[in-house]
């Protein structure tokens, strides 16, 4: 039984859909290797990946060509571009809080927030460019080291 020119055409565009997912998919997963801190390795894990997921999806809904199986694959894109952000945000987030960030930020909205929280303690001091001796201490103030004597 020979396959209609339509199918072909869908065949097609299904391959180079699956073989273009995964090269973003891979230049995504290099991003995540070779970036240097948190917030773009997060930004690595999830924008391309989530292109990436999308395209091979697709392009396997186009190979298979039945309800069940789109159906089932339209689930599996809505529930990873669901979680996928919403999983790099708090990971972001996580590392903020933690001092995990670097202080060079040019919009910085989290540390008004968090300076207005009295519970919260700043996790990572910013140093005030205009002091120079606004860097931070390693040890206490006065200079002795605990347990010292």
């Amino acid at each position: 039984m020979n396959p209609t020119p339509w199918a072909q055409a869908a065949d097609t565009v299904g391959a180079f859909l699956v073989f273009l997912g995964a090269a973003i998919c891979l230049l995504g997963s290099i991003g995540l290797v070779k970036l240097p801190e948190v917030l773009s390795r997060s930004h690595a894990a999830t924008k391309p990946q989530a292109l990436g997921i999308l395209l091979v999806l697709v392009g396997v809904a186009l190979r298979l060509r039945t309800g069940i199986d789109a159906g089932t694959l339209a689930l599996i894109i809505f529930f990873q571009l669901l979680t996928g952000p919403v999983a790099s945000h708090l990971v972001a987030r996580s590392a903020y809080r933690t001092g995990g960030v670097h202080a060079d930020l040019l919009f910085d909205d989290l540390d008004e927030q968090l300076s207005e929280e009295p519970d919260m303690p700043r996790s990572h001091p910013r140093p005030d460019p205009d002091r120079e001796d606004a860097a931070p201490k390693d040890g206490p103030e006065d200079g002795n080291t605990p347990g010292g004597g």
